[in-house]
Formats: C-alpha cells, structure tokens, sequence
C-alpha cells in the first residue's frame, strides 16, 4: 500500500512545498496537501508534516497562531493515537504551542536570522525518526530561522535527557539552545520536532549546491518505520 503524508499548509508556510517533494522523492508517492482551515485529516495517514516558514508572520510568537488554526485539532488528535507528527522549523514551533512537544522557541541568541548548512550530532537511534542513524553520528543540514533558540526550565530539559528524547543536537554554536537541543521526541518517540531543514538536503545529484543528501536518511527512515503494511 503506498505511503500517505500529508502536509499541512498554514498562512505564511514557505516550506510545504520542499517538504511535499522530500516525501514523494523518497517514497515514490505524492504527499496529500491540506489547509489549515480544513477540520478534518484525509483517510488512513501514515504521518503529519508540519513544514518551515512564519505561519500568521509570527506576529504573536511564532507557531502561536498556527497551533490553535482548525486543523491541529485533527492533528492533535491524531497524534494521541499514534499517528507520527514531524515538525521543522516553524512546524516544531507550532508543536510546542500546542502542548505536543514541551518547551519553547526563542529568538536566537545575538538576535540575528541564521542561514547556513550546520552540523548535528544524532543523539537518539532508538525512535522510529532516527532508527537508520548510528549514535553519536555527524551530518550536516541546513538551517534558516530567527527564532530556533529551544528553551525549557532545568527540570524538563533533565527529563529529556534522562528518557532520551533529544533526537538531535548541534555540533556548533548556532543559535543559544539550551544544551544545544536541535530535536526533541515525544514521550513515545512518535512527534518529531526540529529546526534544521531535513528536507532541503535530499539530493545526492545537487550535494555541491545545497551542501549535502544527509537529511534523506531521515526520511527513508519515516518511510521504512511508518508506511502501513
């Protein structure tokens, strides 16, 4: 049975599209397109793809306004059934506005907008996300955001740790996150949320231009743990 993603778009996304050709490169499949008004999912979903951008133009906090659009009811749903959610850069932000992922996204340390390939460290293999990645393991991806600063209380950022569930860390200084927390899992490792743009590094013919293909092993990983049988 084919793959089915579906990506959300919300006023302001500038990365639907990016993220729609990331899956149906990968798997073959084009992604199912939803708006944010709508209140419902389509039928039988193997995962949610929140994608970049400045939904609303981050005129409140960014992801705000987004987290609380029609269709994150649905999403919200969906993900307490187990339904896999990934969120990057805007969408990990609207994750965090709507109780999916904890903590929050600040604007980044120095205050300045941050576009650049960087490096991370895969701290977790043990969920679905990152299971095809070896720990401790370098890759590049680019990044693009003003406000990608993660920030939780000690308490909460020890609890993640301790359950595994920083997914991914920066290797370099990028923009002040705590610890530098560059993904987080959620309790069941289902909700993915990132900065980094996984989905602008999946060419291995266009490597020299946009500066690597290692954000294509995290989705072959979604596409070989989450496709229904």
């Amino acid at each position: 049975m084919a793959f089915r993603a579906a990506v959300i778009t919300f006023p302001g996304s500038n990365c639907d599209r990016d993220m729609a050709s990331a899956f149906e490169a990968v798997s073959g499949q084009p992604a199912l397109r939803v708006w944010h008004a709508d209140a419902d999912m389509p039928d039988r979903i193997d995962l949610i793809a929140l994608p970049g951008g400045f939904s609303y133009g981050d005129y409140l906090r960014s992801g705000a306004m987004a987290a609380t659009s029609p269709i994150m009811r649905a999403v919200i749903a969906a993900a307490e059934r187990g339904v896999p959610v990934l969120g990057v850069c805007n969408g990990f932000q609207v994750l965090t506005e709507a109780g999916l992922l904890p903590g929050a996204l600040l604007r980044n340390a120095g205050q300045r907008f941050v576009c650049r390939t960087v490096a991370l460290t895969v701290e977790n293999t043990a969920s679905p996300f990152t299971a095809g990645f070896t720990a401790g393991e370098t890759i590049r991806v680019p990044v693009a955001h003003h406000d990608g600063n993660y920030y939780a209380d000690s308490e909460t950022l020890d609890q993640l740790e301790n359950e595994g569930r920083v997914a991914f860390r920066y290797g370099e200084a990028v923009n002040g996150s705590a610890r530098d927390i560059a993904g987080v899992l959620s309790a069941n490792g289902r909700v993915l949320g990132m900065m980094p743009h996984p989905e602008r590094a999946i060419e291995p013919a266009a490597v020299a231009a946009l500066g690597g293909a290692d954000g294509r092993h995290l989705f072959e990983n979604i596409l070989a743990n989450f496709a229904t049988a």
